[in-house]
């Protein structure tokens, strides 16, 4: 198991701490890499967090399930998504919610962004 980084955890709620009381443009905060998902979390906390990610075209997240509730909002581009069996296209200002423990995946049709806000509790 890895050890805990108190360093490193301080430096990242300081980076965080920078975007508080600020007016923020969600999808340019986390930029766009060849061939990969990159993420971004602005928020963590005990009750939940706020993530933002970037999905090159073809990338995607496999079909899993989550113990809380997930919303996420397409910040830019388009993306299908699976949850419970139904499939969903959807693109930029639209928004899903992952109910607790139900399945649920996505692939980029075209780059996409997207914010997660999980959930806890």
């Amino acid at each position: 198991m890895a050890e805990f980084d108190l360093e490193k955890a301080e430096k990242r709620d300081e980076k965080r701490a920078e975007l508080r009381g600020k007016v923020l443009r969600l999808k340019d905060l986390v930029e766009y890499q060849d061939g990969t998902v990159a993420s971004r979390m602005i928020v963590n906390r005990k009750v939940g967090s706020i993530t933002l990610f970037s999905f090159d075209e073809d990338e995607g997240l496999s079909e899993h399930t989550a113990p809380f509730d997930a919303v996420v909002t397409i910040l830019d581009g388009e993306c299908e998504v699976w949850v419970s069996g139904t499939t969903y296209q959807m693109k930029e200002g639209e928004t899903i919610i992952f109910p607790a423990n139900a399945p649920h995946a996505l692939s980029a049709i075209t780059r996409f962004k997207m914010m997660l806000t999980m959930i806890r509790g």
